[in-house]
């Protein structure tokens, strides 16, 4: 979608133009370049540097491996993941929830899906706006029930939601009953998250798996065209 000049306001990537990595315990698809997955044209959005769409086999997961100065936020779609670090938190994240690492100055940690069925989730990597910080993590757990006039505010970096991070973000979820419209207002720019079903932005429509930029705009209108559920990550420039 256009405006009246030349700048695209609203770009769609579809989840089959995506990155993609098959490593037979992990299916990944990858928004941004992302180990293997190199495209100069998509090398994040704004402080974003990864979002990637997991499958992980059932009793797989992630060994013990380091990170540093990065906020990493999981979202998981069905399934659970568990989380362990150097740090001594150790948790399990299950559908619908969300949990949150601050690498900071360095720490050690491992997922694995621990369930008897492939876990789905999304992980997403977001440069912090201070670095060097003490490493944390924390999980939450969100209503799972349809939402009628608002996204509800999973993480942000003011401590108005129940997860924060160290960068002037915000992260909303949701999911709408087929039929339900939205008025968003975006503070940044926005990357949009189709978690499942479709819907339309601003009249165009998006499906599952699909990611969306939205550059340039303070007010987004989502329709619901089936049951959907959507993930939006409203993040400054770099």
């Amino acid at each position: 979608m256009e405006d009246e000049g030349t700048n695209v306001l609203i770009k769609v990537i579809k989840f089959n133009d995506l990155g993609f990595a098959n490593h037979g315990w992990l299916k990944a698809r990858h928004h941004f370049s992302f180990a293997s997955y190199y495209d100069p044209d998509r090398m994040g959005f704004g402080a974003i540097r990864v979002i990637n769409d997991d499958v992980i086999a059932a009793g797989m997961g992630f060994d013990t491996h380091p990170h540093r100065n990065m906020e990493i936020i999981t979202y998981v779609k069905t399934g659970a993941i568990t989380h362990k670090d150097s740090q001594g938190n150790e948790g399990r994240t299950a559908a619908g929830d969300v949990q949150v690492m601050s690498a900071g100055s360095g720490v050690f940690h491992s997922e694995f899906n621990k369930e008897g069925e492939a876990t789905t989730l999304y992980q997403i990597w977001i440069e912090p706006n201070v670095t060097g910080v003490t490493p944390t993590w924390k999980a939450h757990s969100f209503p799972k029930g349809m939402v009628t006039d608002k996204l509800s505010l999973l993480v942000s970096g003011e401590g108005s939601a129940p997860l924060t991070i160290h960068q002037d973000a915000f992260i909303y979820a949701g999911s709408l009953s087929k039929g339900t419209t939205i008025i968003h207002q975006i503070v940044n720019q926005a990357y949009l998250l189709v978690v499942d079903g479709a819907l339309e932005v601003d009249g165009e429509r998006i499906e599952k798996g699909d990611g969306v930029e939205i550059v340039d705009l303070k007010e987004l209108t989502l329709t619901a065209v089936t049951e959907a559920q959507v993930l939006l990550l409203d993040v400054p420039d770099e």
